[in-house]
């Protein structure tokens, strides 16, 4: 279960909305999504939970790129809204390399065998191929971190420091609100 919220600062304080992400395909929708709800092209707030597994906060101030933290990266990235923020600046790739490895495997038959044909390493167990392990995923350079990922800056100058982000677990949107003073606001979109 997802749920999002857009905090936008005015000059009387923050107004809160739920947010439909439906429409959203890139981190570039979200962007303008942020930028829409911009008043005086002040800070805008965009909040993304999935419920116990990982929440991600993206803020866009203006025409400045924006900023993005995520609580657990692994986690977000088996999500399809966690992929829109996932980009590769962020994972510290080169922009569009996972496109291009793609489009190569899609060419080429990079296990060598031919197509329809079973792998000669197939195991005992009827799984095809050989088993992944934990220094095969060491060595991905797909591989997407365990843990907090991003800006942890993104709330400081609103009241919430890196150190208290990074402790946030669950229902994270309760205690970043009360740190920008947008408790009651929230609460009537929630």
């Amino acid at each position: 279960m997802y749920f999002a919220a857009l905090l936008a600062r005015t000059e009387d304080g923050w107004e809160a909305s739920d947010t439909e992400l439906d429409d959203v395909e890139t981190l570039s929708d979200l962007t303008d999504l942020a930028r829409e709800a911009s008043v005086d092209e002040d800070t805008v707030l965009i909040y993304i939970e999935q419920e116990d597994a990982w929440f991600g906060v993206v803020r866009v101030d203006g025409e400045e790129d924006p900023r993005i933290y995520i609580s657990d990266a692994s986690a977000a990235a088996r999500s399809s809204y966690g992929e829109i923020l996932l980009t590769d600046e962020l994972l510290g790739r080169e922009p569009g390399a996972e496109d291009e490895i793609a489009a190569l495997e899609e060419l080429v038959d990079l296990d060598g065998s031919e197509d329809g044909e079973p792998d000669e390493d197939d195991s005992d167990d009827g799984r095809p191929g050989a088993a992944v392990t934990d220094t095969d995923l060491d060595d991905d350079p797909d591989a997407v971190p365990a843990g907090p990922l991003g800006d942890l800056g993104v709330l400081a100058d609103l009241g919430l420091s890196e150190k208290d982000l990074l402790t946030l677990r669950t229902d994270a949107l309760v205690e970043i609100a009360d740190a920008l003073g947008a408790a009651e606001v929230l609460e009537a979109v929630r």
